[in-house]
């Protein structure tokens, strides 16, 4: 059996690939992947050769949202059945150490809030339709590109549940609350234009060449720029969702003097002078 059920997991140039791995079912939510994605965070987070995450599906589609015989389950039972039981060593492989800490922030295991933990920038690949929790997945990453081809829908409603897994909490600060509950009321499906015209996304590359436009971007993050920047940088900024802005100012005067003292700070200005690639350290 594989040692990520679900999901497949590869690292190549500083860049790890978790791709869920459900094609016939368009990759819809089980259990199981749950426990595959969080093992593959941890083992990314963890691995100095990895500065970059990319997450997206296998065939034709991100994630079509939960699979329905767990759906039916549920109706069956009233109540959704306990998870698998995750190592309880996971949960400390997501502290950073690296910028203001978000453990009491983003602790929860339960669904996605290890990955603003995770201390490498993580890349949502939408390349096809998502919905439900595959929506919420993408919103827990720190980026969004989609496929002009992939569309994308909240779907609870359609199907009598509520916002789910904090998705109420995630969409209003990337899209307004408007553009929030139209999404969530309606379950309306959105077009790739249309995610990008209201914020969901960052980028809408063209299908044929989806896939090489998002390894495009995550070379420039892996080889261009600082690991430890990038680390500090990211729990910066979900922190500040928790801070008014002298807080933010205070946390950023206390990561300054750590910054001067990193290899990476004299390497930025060395290689800006030789004018020459950078060689940043591995985190």
């Amino acid at each position: 059996m594989s040692e990520y059920p679900d999901i497949l997991y590869s690292v190549a140039e500083r860049i790890a690939t978790i791709t869920l791995n459900r094609p016939d079912r368009l990759n819809a939510y089980t259990d199981r992947m749950a426990a595959s994605l969080k093992q593959a965070f941890a083992d990314a987070a963890q691995d100095s050769s990895v500065r970059v995450i990319v997450l997206t599906g296998a065939g034709r589609g991100f994630c079509a949202g939960a699979d329905m015989n767990l759906l039916q389950g549920i109706q069956s039972s009233g109540q959704r059945e306990a998870s698998p039981v995750i190592d309880k060593d996971l949960a400390p492989r997501f502290t950073s150490g690296l910028g203001p800490n978000l453990d009491d922030e983003f602790g929860d295991m339960r669904r996605f809030a290890y990955f603003m933990r995770t201390k490498k920038p993580i890349i949502a690949a939408i390349n096809g339709p998502a919905a439900g929790i595959g929506l919420i997945m993408a919103l827990y990453a720190d980026m969004r590109f989609m496929s002009d081809k992939a569309v994308l829908t909240t779907a609870f409603a359609q199907r009598g549940l509520i916002a789910e897994h904090g998705i109420s909490w995630l969409l209003p600060r990337l899209v307004g609350p408007a553009n929030a509950l139209d999404l969530l009321l309606s379950s309306r499906r959105i077009s790739a234009g249309e995610a990008r015209e209201m914020g969901l996304v960052n980028k809408v590359f063209a299908s044929e060449t989806f896939a090489e436009n998002v390894v495009a971007y995550a070379r420039l993050l892996a080889e261009t720029v600082s690991p430890r920047s990038m680390a500090v940088m990211k729990a910066q900024v979900w922190k500040s969702y928790f801070q008014d802005f002298g807080e933010a100012l205070v946390t950023a005067d206390a990561e300054m003097p750590p910054s001067f003292k990193w290899p990476d700070f004299k390497e930025g200005v060395d290689h800006y002078l030789q004018k020459r690639a950078p060689n940043f350290a591995d985190i």
